[in-house]
């Protein structure tokens, strides 16, 4: 959320955003929202915000976006890109409706994700629904958004160690500190994931 805060945007769009990860506490700090999600049972999470006028739902196709061009200052999706298989598409479109910037989060396999494939079994144990998901190259994803006409900014490693570790350890206070040796270590920002990344358009002087 801290990329986010620093595009000191007047309006974000939220693609996908019915999870309510960044849609909630960016209402909550006074941020004009608009969450895009696929169907009506997408609002479920973020009913909150949106009764109480702070948050304004709609529902449309993720990669034909029912938006004008730059309608939002600042489009951001998050867990949205690892399960899209038309992900240029949806790059292009978070990159056509955003006037100044795009915040997205993506996996890599450029950490320990690469023993991601060995590691489904015993993640879809201990989620029960977990999905199929793609792992990216940040070259990758970063010439997809230079091709419409972004730049990075900022790039951010969440964790290093793999999701169905902490999971499988059930211990938040334990989790907490191996990821806290990790950071200083400097192993999250080598090879951290999911990684954050803060797209500016070219000409941009925020």
């Amino acid at each position: 959320m801290a990329f986010v805060a620093k595009t000191n945007p007047s309006s974000i769009l939220d693609v996908g955003g019915g999870h309510g990860q960044l849609a909630v506490p960016l209402c909550e700090d006074g941020h004009k929202v608009t969450v895009l999600g696929s169907a009506e049972s997408c609002r479920k999470r973020i009913k909150t915000v949106i009764e109480s006028g702070q948050c304004e739902f709609k529902i449309g196709n993720m990669t034909e976006l029912p938006f004008p061009d730059r309608s939002f200052d600042t489009v951001i999706s998050f867990r949205l890109l690892a399960h899209c298989s038309r992900w240029p598409q949806l790059v292009k479109e978070l990159c056509r409706v955003a006037k100044n910037d795009v915040v997205i989060d993506y996996p890599t396999s450029q950490s320990l994700n690469r023993i991601a494939p060995l590691l489904f079994k015993a993640k879809k144990k201990f989620e029960g629904d977990t999905r199929t998901w793609a792992l990216f190259r940040h070259r990758d994803v970063i010439d997809a958004f230079r091709c419409h006409g972004f730049e990075l900014r900022r790039k951010k490693g969440q964790f290093f160690l793999p999701m169905v570790l902490h999971r499988a350890l059930k211990c938040r206070t334990l989790s907490v500190a191996l990821e806290g040796i990790c950071h200083v270590l400097g192993l999250t920002a080598l090879w951290g994931s999911p990684a954050i990344v803060w797209l500016t358009r070219k000409g941009c002087d925020n």
